[in-house]
């Protein structure tokens, strides 16, 4: 990066608006959740609201800070906040950390605790936008590709050590500025076929979905290289085979065997098709079968994983999303009672500070991940419709900010910021209304929480500080 002798730009007064505009709307539902019904207009130093305010103060304060500093020293000192990043996640796994609801993810000072997974966010921001803004940076490079990925796994590695599955989910939002930036399409496709095979393989069986898989994608394999006939040959086949065993398989050996006959049939098609390819000289076939034996290895995972690896609430959380169990006073109650309150708003609300549900706590956790039932609950659905509006102004200009970037690096930046807000906007929202399984992440400026709300602005300034320099960040 080199310097430029033009004038530096204002700061952008939009996203100042949409932030200012958040910030004062998040800390009224804070305060509706926290209200008591026989103390209206009450100030209590001891709630949350208040506590609120003060981290609004502390943020406040850090954004001058962030704007003073030159932003060029942000992108030198990049590398070093991801190391201090990682430190912080490492020490709070020892006894100096806190665990709280199960993650030990915290450190705590007195009445006040922090979670340094939100400073981790801008500083792995700052690095992928470091890394990739280098000359010459390819996805096609092998040690570029590495680089970058150890940079991005490493973080995430840490996180799921400290048990805390949700947060360490939100770093698959930079996901956003590697397709930005070049990576194939065919991977985001690739983890939403992965999405599907493991909710299907819950929901029906894996034997199942494997046949499917594996009649689609072989005959995708054959007609791709123009072998008609052994497609229909081996459609016609599948096809009765396929109708035959599903007549025999409810039994549990003959699941067995037929899971052996299913995985030694896939076996010789395999060599068929390796035969088959290598006679006719034809390209890219590896690639398919790679593709194919990773999936029917997902997919025959898909149980060890529901049952070893994730805790039993996570479990339990997926499956009631899915419909596959009910647990209305366990696991399913949070999204209930969430529900509940928000369809109770109708369409213009109940009006501020009348939410009963609100009021009387029906909702777990009701100032923090499930902040936006209380917004719909008192202000309704119009009121829930200019919150997500207001959010996606937020994107869409995050994003055109990022466009108007002279500097790789402030692009990058402002796309790694964009993805972190969507991912944890989209998932709350979700969480709330049953669409997402609920992972415990807070939505942007108007969950209750110290941490989130530092980090949140901490990512939106240091983004508006690269803008406003845009005229000597260039390269």
């Amino acid at each position: 990066m080199r310097s430029n002798s033009r004038d530096k730009k204002s700061i952008d007064r939009v996203t100042v608006l949409l932030y200012a505009i958040l910030i004062v709307a998040g800390w009224l539902n804070i305060y509706a959740a926290n209200m008591e019904p026989d103390t209206y207009l009450s100030f209590n130093t001891g709630k949350e609201y208040f506590r609120q305010l003060i981290w609004i103060g502390i943020s406040l304060i850090t954004i001058g800070v962030i704007m003073i500093i030159d932003s060029k020293f942000y992108v030198e000192f990049s590398y070093f906040f991801y190391i201090g990043a990682m430190l912080l996640l490492l020490i709070v796994i020892t006894p100096l950390g806190d665990e709280v609801n199960g993650a030990h993810s915290w450190f705590r000072f007195g009445s006040f605790s922090f979670q340094p997974v939100e400073l981790a966010k801008p500083a792995v921001a700052l690095t992928l936008a470091r890394l990739m803004s280098r000359h010459g940076f390819t996805f096609r490079r092998r040690s570029d590709f590495l680089t970058l990925f150890a940079v991005w796994a490493l973080p995430v590695a840490i996180i799921i050590l400290q048990n805390d599955t949700g947060s360490a989910l939100v770093f698959f939002a930079f996901f956003v500025l590697f397709f930005r930036e070049g990576l194939s399409p065919f991977i985001i496709l690739f983890g939403f076929i992965a999405v599907i095979i493991f909710v299907l393989t819950l929901i029906i069986s894996n034997s199942v979905i494997l046949t499917m898989l594996g009649m689609v994608l072989f005959l995708l394999i054959l007609v791709k290289r123009g072998w008609r006939r052994e497609a229909l040959i081996f459609f016609a086949v599948a096809t009765f085979i396929f109708a035959i065993v599903i007549l025999i398989s409810h039994t549990a050996m003959g699941r067995i065997a037929y899971n052996g006959a299913l995985l030694a049939g896939f076996a010789g098609g395999t060599v068929f098709i390796i035969i088959k390819a290598i006679s006719k000289r034809a390209p890219f076939i590896w690639m398919y079968l790679l593709i194919f034996w990773g999936s029917v290895a997902f997919t025959y995972s898909t149980d060890y994983l529901t049952d070893k690896v994730l805790s039993d609430y996570q479990r339990t959380r997926i499956m009631v999303m899915l419909g596959l169990e009910d647990d209305p006073l366990g696991a399913g109650y949070n999204v209930n009672q969430s529900k509940i309150a928000i369809g109770s708003g109708g369409l213009s609300g109940k009006g501020y500070l009348q939410g009963t549900q609100t009021k009387f706590n029906f909702v777990p956790k009701q100032s923090t991940d499930f902040i936006f039932c209380t917004v719909g609950e008192e202000w309704g659905f119009v009121g829930a419709s200019v919150v997500i509006l207001l959010f996606l102004a937020l994107l869409l200009r995050l994003m055109y900010v990022a466009e108007q970037q002279h500097s790789a690096f402030s692009r990058l930046f402002g796309y790694g910021v964009a993805g972190i807000f969507f991912f944890h906007f989209a998932i709350n929202i979700g969480m709330t209304i049953g669409l997402a399984p609920v992972i415990g992440i807070p939505l942007p400026f108007f969950s209750y929480g110290g941490s989130s709300l530092w980090g949140f602005s901490i990512l939106l300034f240091l983004f508006l500080k690269l803008d406003t320099d845009r005229g000597q960040l260039i390269g």
